[in-house]
């Protein structure tokens, strides 16, 4: 669907839910794409609003130059994410994304007086918690590897060699974004945090994902799953659970 607040292309909405008094954000994985959410729009329709965020460099917007850095990149998709703030809105972001929803969120409650109402940080460690990863340094064959490893990317994509390498730079891009980002310790949203964590993901500890309890001023969850780093496709009810209950709840009347 087009919505004609969508001209910047940041936005996609696969299942509008005009009735649903708080959207869903969505933010993809370094190398993702929108679509990567379809699944959760659909299941989640019509009760919750959902739209996901589309990178540049991928897809319908594989024309423009990928982002090298996580404060452009927030910067740029909080512009494109006023005019959805219609209704309250609540992130969802796994990996990189999860990093940019926290950015995200601390530009609209510190720059525009828009207070999202919860974050949900999907494999992903802390803010704070930096490691010194060169995977944007490797060669192509290097970034493959890595995806490989993860189970990120679509098979298909990984075994065409024609998409594979109109992809590889945003891919790049988006590693150094996320690489190269460090946060302060006491740099803190108002909004609350579910993390939710793989227990085998070797890019996030079970500290690291505890970690991110430092960078809310409110409340605090953590929900563990066993898996890796892309342990949403295998345990997506449970999620969907989750993500439905705790944003229910925020829209709850309250006695």
């Amino acid at each position: 669907m087009i919505d004609n607040r969508n001209a910047d292309g940041w936005i996609r909405r696969y299942h509008a839910a005009d009735e649903s008094p708080i959207r869903l954000v969505c933010l993809p994985h370094a190398g993702g794409s929108a679509s990567f959410y379809f699944p959760m729009s659909q299941a989640l329709a019509p009760g919750l609003d959902v739209v996901s965020v589309q990178y540049p460099g991928r897809q319908d917007r594989r024309h423009e130059p990928g982002i090298t850095d996580i404060g452009a990149y927030a910067d740029a998709l909080t512009s494109a994410l006023l005019p959805w703030a219609d209704k309250p809105l609540a992130f969802f972001g796994h990996s990189m994304g999860a990093v940019l929803a926290f950015e995200v969120t601390r530009r609209l409650e510190r720059d525009h007086g828009v207070d999202p109402v919860r974050v949900f940080a999907s494999g992903r460690r802390s803010p704070s918690s930096f490691r010194h990863e060169t995977v944007h340094l490797r060669d192509d064959d290097g970034i493959v590897a890595e995806m490989r490893e993860l189970s990120g990317t679509d098979a298909a994509i990984l075994g065409d060699e024609e998409i594979l390498r109109m992809v590889l730079p945003a891919i790049r891009s988006d590693y150094t974004a996320i690489e190269n980002y460090r946060a302060a310790a006491g740099e803190t949203i108002g909004a609350p945090i579910t993390v939710l964590t793989g227990e085998s993901d070797p890019r996030t500890s079970g500290e690291e994902a505890e970690a991110w309890e430092a960078h809310t001023r409110g409340e605090f969850a953590i929900h563990r799953f066993s898996g890796g780093h892309f342990f949403l496709a295998r345990h997506q009810p449970r999620i969907l659970k989750i993500v439905s209950e705790e944003i229910a709840a925020v829209t709850a009347p309250r006695g």
